[in-house]
């Protein structure tokens, strides 16, 4: 046996120290947690979608120009249904026109459109006659209706988006103006919702009529984001607690035991949700996960060492002596899982969008935490405790045995375990590159959200949540009425209307068509672009002059008239179909008018490019982390040999998992993207526990391959089943989540950690014994068996 290292004789002073000064520990723990966790109280939820862009995204860029240029188009649609029959009913136009005048009294409301209030335009002799379709005064007569009907079914600018096609449903539309983000207490957003809300039921009781009032939206979007991060915390976290504590006390048999852990863990995830607080990070669905994922990992720090030291204390070592030994042999190990693990959540950063950046970060900070509060407060506790070591029902659990009989089957059949699951894992692999960027933000939510089932029952009946806005540019100040510029905006909403999936079109030429044929009695022959530009602006001029307060052209025009803003509605679209659209959209300006070429904007526009472009950035990402973490591992790993056995069991588990995805889904949304970085540090906690003890079987006891890997097999087999069925249980909580983009990337975690547990205990043993060689031959198994007693992990 070589003897100990400085850098071991160290850590026993140091584990030695801990024991002797408990109290003290214990008293510095407590200080250091209220200092840390103090700066919860700078935690804020984000209401606003917008975050989820990085503040040099180009098509966040791209979106705000457009947003600044017109009015802002935060909304809140919500599309009224009859109870029976279609919406020409004087009692239930009665309802949307009064809901669409008390909108206007909503907090933050700067707008609110409906059929009631549209501005219908016909002759009047020589005049030009501007008035809302249905006012409080307007006598709702069946002769009225039908030509209210008439009006509406045959309106471009009503018809898919105000109204549908057959009148059986329509919608108000309300947008709102918030104070500007540095003046915002994050309750804008919250108190228009909710007053809305509260409108919505009123006038559900006072108007039997009305079957139904469904809410989507921007506004509604953002603040589903929220409440889905606070449902989560509320149920999922109690949840993933009461199951820990669960697998603790079955695991460890003792309450003492689990009531250490279970400090460790609460205080890992609130003391880095403390320091995100100072570090002022916005909380949103993605970060809100971090606290149950450094739940799950912290959990295996206090696994190894506790484990260990009963184990010792089971083999006739004292309590404290135990501890002490229990850290010299699990430092090196769980120092380096946690930095691993942190390399790969900090690999995140070179992604596009900030949630996700500060998952990471929050979970990153976290197991950092964890890991120090394991090595640091977690000793003492033992050493205070009464904890009493749980007799041993038999020499070996079931466990050990099954893991000590795979350990005889690999180095057995080294061969066909080694080249068939090379074979497997490389074909499931291939299948990985199936893989595409691709969600619906619509379908970020559960049908448990009803923002979920609104949107989706709008879109089947309505309109679409799914828009694109271009902003077409005519060049000089006043050209907006130039009868070519006129034409170009027709014959793109022509080709418009020709595609997939489009449920309305709204753009400047239908207004002009309007207006033309009104200034011409009303004659339907003149239901096309004026011909003359002067007499196009004069229309323009007695339209604008006849609006109402409030319902003006700002939202349409800019200041100047030199461009106007041209927006498409779509039903729900992949986010591949965006980006197909939107391209096919430039390339018809780019052919048609190069002068106007532009890109589409909307959050449907931004969200179907950030699954894309995190994808992409693992290319970049992952192979620095990988390069830091074999860095990281060299000193104990020392040969090329070694090293490529390190790597291969580390990358396979990534291909597997997405491999296995691929034939599950084959999309994948703006956070599984991110998976591979998160899992990759890890899938590298096993392989570490693994050849450490397989390296100090070697080194230390002398012992040669074959023996080496039945000792690791042995001392920390279990652990690491035991800690991988941790973290599934705790990612499988997280994948009940609402909010699915959290669940799907929690299920492709629990594909990856499930995987990477098989490749650990069976393929990398194998690849040690054909890498490994150095002439010695096979240990007697009386030696391992006497080694085994020195550190024997003992699981019941």
């Amino acid at each position: 046996m070589n003897a100990p290292s400085r850098y071991e004789k160290a850590v026993v002073s140091y584990a030695k120290w801990l024991v002797r000064n408990r109290w003290l520990v214990v008293l510095l723990s407590i200080l250091i947690i209220g200092a840390l966790s103090a700066g919860g109280k700078n935690l804020k939820f984000s209401t606003d979608f917008r975050v989820y862009f990085g503040a040099e995204n180009p098509q966040l860029l791209a979106f705000d120009e457009v947003q600044n240029v017109y009015n802002k188009n935060d909304n809140i649609l919500l599309m009224f249904e009859p109870k029976e029959g279609d919406i020409f009913q004087p009692r239930f136009l009665e309802g949307v026109r009064k809901f669409t005048e008390d909108a206007w009294k909503l907090p933050y409301a700067s707008r609110v459109d409906s059929i009631t209030n549209y501005q219908h335009t016909e002759a009047d002799g020589d005049d030009l006659k501007v008035q809302s379709l249905v006012s409080e005064d307007t006598e709702l007569t069946p002769a009225y209706l039908a030509k209210m009907r008439e009006v509406t079914l045959k309106e471009p600018l009503l018809v898919g988006r105000m109204i549908s096609p057959s009148g059986h449903v329509t919608g108000v539309n309300v947008n709102f103006t918030f104070p500007p983000v540095a003046e915002q207490t994050q309750q804008e957003l919250p108190d228009a919702v909710k007053a809305t809300r509260e409108l919505r039921d009123q006038y559900l009781k006072e108007y039997p009529e009305i079957g139904g009032i469904y809410m989507t939206g921007s506004n509604m979007m953002s603040n589903a984001f929220t409440e889905a991060s606070r449902d989560d915390i509320k149920f999922l976290v109690p949840l993933m607690y009461s199951v820990i504590i669960l697998v603790m006390a079955m695991m460890l048999r003792s309450g003492w035991a689990t009531l250490a852990t279970m400090l460790v863990v609460v205080v890992s995830a609130v003391t880095a949700l403390g320091v995100a607080g100072w570090l002022h990070i916005m909380l949103t669905p993605p970060s809100a996960s971090a606290p149950q994922i450094i739940t799950t990992l912290a959990v295996a720090d206090c696994v190894h060492i506790f484990v260990t030291t009963f184990a010792l204390m089971r083999a006739g070592r004292e309590k404290f002596d135990a501890i002490v030994e229990s850290l010299r042999l699990n430092f090196t190990a769980v120092l380096l899982t946690s930095i691993t693990t942190s390399v790969g959540f900090l690999s995140v950063n070179f992604t596009d969008s900030p949630p996700l950046k500060d998952l990471a970060n929050i979970a990153a900070i976290g197991v950092m935490l964890a890991w120090f509060f394991s090595i640091f407060m977690l000793p003492a506790l033992i050493a205070i405790l009464p904890a009493r070591v749980p007799k041993a029902r038999e020499k070996n659990t079931i466990l050990i045995k099954i893991l000590d009989q795979a350990a005889n089957f690999v180095v057995k059949y080294r061969n066909p375990v080694f080249y068939g699951l090379l074979a497997t894992t490389v074909a499931f692999t291939a299948l990985a590159f199936k893989n595409e960027g691709n969600d619906m933000f619509v379908h970020y939510f559960d049908p448990s959200i009803k923002f979920r089932t609104d949107s989706d029952h709008v879109s089947e009946n309505l309109t679409g949540l799914y828009s694109m806005e271009f902003s077409l540019r005519c060049g000089e100040p006043n050209c907006i009425s130039d009868p070519k510029y006129l034409q170009t905006l027709d014959e793109f909403a022509v080709w418009w209307r020709a595609q997939d999936k489009v449920l309305h079109v709204f753009n400047m030429a239908d207004i002009y068509k309007r207006l033309n044929k009104n200034m011409n009695g009303d004659d339907p022959a003149f239901y096309r672009l004026p011909s003359e530009q002067e007499l196009s602006a004069q229309y323009l001029l007695l339209y604008e002059l006849s609006l109402p307060f409030g319902l003006d052209l700002t939202n349409t025009v800019n200041q100047d008239k030199s461009s106007t803003r041209f927006m498409v509605f779509f039903e729900h679209m992949k986010s591949k179909e965006v980006r197909a659209v939107e391209d096919s959209a430039v390339q018809w300006l780019r052919t048609n008018a190069p002068e106007m070429e532009t890109h589409g904007v909307s959050p449907a526009v931004m969200f179907s490019h950030i699954s894309k472009r995190n994808l992409e950035s693992n290319f970049t990402s992952l192979p620095i982390a990988l390069f830091i973490i074999s860095i990281l591992l060299l000193p104990i790993l020392r040969t090329w040999r070694l090293g490529a056995a390190f790597v291969l069991p580390n990358l396979l588990p990534l291909g597997v998992g997405f491999g296995i995805w691929a034939l599950v889904s084959g999309e994948v949304n703006f956070t599984m993207a991110i998976v591979l970085n998160m899992t990759v540090g890890i899938i590298v906690d096993n392989t570490i526990h693994f050849m450490t003890k397989y390296l100090r079987a070697r080194r230390e006891q002398a012992l040669a391959p074959e023996a080496a890997v039945r000792y690791a097999f042995h001392n920390v087999g279990a652990p690491l089943v035991i800690t991988t069925f941790i973290l599934v249980a705790g990612f499988s909580i997280l994948a009940q989540s609402a909010f699915l983009p959290n669940s799907g990337m929690a299920i492709l975690t629990v594909i990856t950690v499930t995987v990477a547990l098989f490749i650990d205990l069976l393929l990398l043993p194998a690849m040690l014994l054909k890498l490994d060689r150095d002439g010695e031959t096979e240990s007697e198994q009386s030696s391992v068996s006497k080694e085994m007693n020195h550190e024997a992990y003992v699981t019941k």
